[in-house]
């Protein structure tokens, strides 16, 4: 099971996602409210907010939620101001890790996650320790069941930069700047998709079995269970076999 979309590919499996919907809700209406104070209320003018107000929507958030988040971005609701920051550190085995955060209280933050690495025998790092290993990328993944040649031809038309086989899926790698480009040319060209996110992917993966494993995926689902973190990236690569030990 290798491939930088391992962690939510793992997460799929363990069914993490619809035991926390309220938890997600509060991510994503974070993610609008930034978007639409940053580039606007417009999704149109703001592909951001439009790739936030589209995963709303998949997770089935109502519309009036969506709408309040807008607003509170915008000023005309009065909400609070939330401040964006990248901790870097190291994983089990020397694991890269990037954690994406956005909050109200720099200090109750950085203590979190700090304690989070910790306990999960990891730690911080200083800024840019890490995050060279990662490369800003559109991801567009596919079931199996798609034609793998006409999404690659499609997507190569539409400005996409690969189109690989990764085993349980097919994934599109675009530039960040022609993600929504490449994603709404997919959709008209038929094709449906898992997900569709810009990501961080990782040059190069750290192998993990055994306590590491563990101890990673640990570090992982707890970053994740914080309110103040929205996403969480690593390159650490666990096997199918180990995989099914620990589940």
């Amino acid at each position: 099971m290798s491939g930088h979309n391992k962690w939510s590919t793992i997460k799929h499996k363990k069914g993490a996602a619809d035991a926390k919907r309220g938890q997600v809700f509060t991510k994503i209406i974070k993610e609008i409210t930034v978007a639409a104070r940053l580039g606007g209320a417009d999704p149109d003018g703001n592909p951001r907010l439009r790739a936030a107000m589209d995963k709303a929507k998949a997770e089935n958030m109502p519309k009036d939620n969506i709408e309040r988040a807008i607003k509170k971005g915008t000023g005309e609701l009065e909400g609070v101001t939330y401040e964006e920051i990248i901790y870097e550190g190291y994983g089990p085995g020397g694991v890269a890790v990037l954690v994406e955060v956005m909050t109200d209280n720099r200090n109750r933050s950085v203590s979190d996650i700090r304690s989070i690495f910790t306990k999960c025998n990891g730690n911080m790092g200083e800024t840019g320790c890490v995050s060279w290993i990662f490369d800003k990328k559109g991801l567009v993944v596919f079931a199996k069941s798609v034609d793998f040649d006409k999404l690659f031809e499609a997507a190569l038309e539409a400005g996409a930069e690969d189109v690989t086989d990764e085993g349980e899926q097919f994934e599109v790698l675009t530039d960040p700047m022609h993600f929504m480009e490449v994603r709404e040319s997919l959709i008209k060209a038929g094709f449906e998709f898992d997900s569709a996110d810009v990501t961080m992917i990782p040059q190069t993966m750290v192998k993990l079995e055994g306590k590491q494993a563990e101890n990673m995926l640990k570090l992982m689902e707890r970053l994740e269970d914080n309110d103040d973190v929205q996403n969480v990236y690593a390159n650490f690569d666990i096997s199918s076999e180990e995989m099914e030990r620990m589940m």
